[in-house]
């Protein structure tokens, strides 16, 4: 797991409903179970203050840092994101972006994670409108149309948008590997195991759902193969994150020692 996205995980599973600051000695004792050595988060911590998502603050207990509000519109972004998945609602209409100019790399995970899929370099495709994809390209100066499309009833159409822009195989093989790769180390967790090994689970776990999450379209149960492993996953995902949240909890307030207030801001994880 790298330091910055694991930074960014913890900074929004625990210290945002705490007031989204916490001193750098705090930082490094959460990321250390996670196996990221003190230089990786502070390296991480520069960075995040480069992009303007976090800035510097003394707080009682030293030197540490807080959320600006470009931190809190990305982690609103993926809480949105997350509380997407699994939405069946679905009136037959296509989102579809056509940029003048093929799109940058940047812009195409962003616009990737929101829930699009590439058409072509000047055609991009989403079940449902995203309200952040205008400000991706607008931020690139990307000019663009901006369209919404049907199929007429009785065509294959729509399937054949989904083939050309995502590829469903290899979704839902990633579904059906996190869960064979996450269930020996969440079952490996009791109620006697160590509240930072409950810790370190539950963060790896979420890591590798939200991961995913950035790859799936999450489509309509319509325009879904049966039996989809997204299905199977997302409550695998849903149960061991709430068992395993007590502990972690714990761990993070012995990391914090109370140097944080908490305030409840409601970011959803699921």
């Amino acid at each position: 797991m790298r330091a910055r996205p694991a930074l960014f995980d913890v900074y929004g599973d625990y210290l945002r409903p705490r007031g989204g600051r916490a001193p750098v000695s705090a930082l490094v004792k959460l990321l250390a179970p996670l196996g990221i050595a003190a230089p990786a988060v502070r390296t991480a911590v520069s960075r995040m203050v480069r992009q303007g998502l976090l800035r510097p603050l003394r707080l009682p207990s030293g030197p540490g840092y807080s959320l600006t509000p470009l931190g809190l519109r990305r982690l609103d972004e993926t809480a949105a994101r997350i509380t997407r998945n699994g939405r069946s609602g679905w009136d037959g209409r296509f989102d579809l972006i056509l940029p003048y100019a093929p799109v940058g790399r940047a812009e195409a995970t962003r616009l990737t994670a929101l829930g699009y899929g590439r058409l072509a370099d000047h055609a991009w495709v989403a079940p449902r409108p995203a309200d952040e994809a205008p400000a991706v390209l607008d931020a690139a100066a990307v000019r663009y149309e901006r369209f919404s499309a049907t199929h007429p009833a009785g065509t294959t159409g729509a399937a054949d948008v989904v083939s050309r822009a995502w590829d469903l195989p290899g979704i839902g093989r990633a579904y059906a590997e996190l869960v064979e790769e996450q269930r020996p180390i969440v079952g490996a967790i009791t109620v006697r195991s160590p509240d930072e090994e409950a810790y370190a689970v539950r963060v790896g776990l979420i890591h590798r759902w939200r991961g995913l999450l950035t790859r799936d379209p999450q489509l309509p149960p319509a325009l879904l193969p049966p039996r989809w492993p997204g299905t199977g996953a997302a409550g695998f995902v849903d149960r061991h994150a709430a068992r395993l949240r007590p502990a972690a909890e714990r761990h993070v307030e012995r990391c914090l020692g109370g140097v944080t207030r908490s305030v409840r801001v409601g970011f959803s994880e699921s």
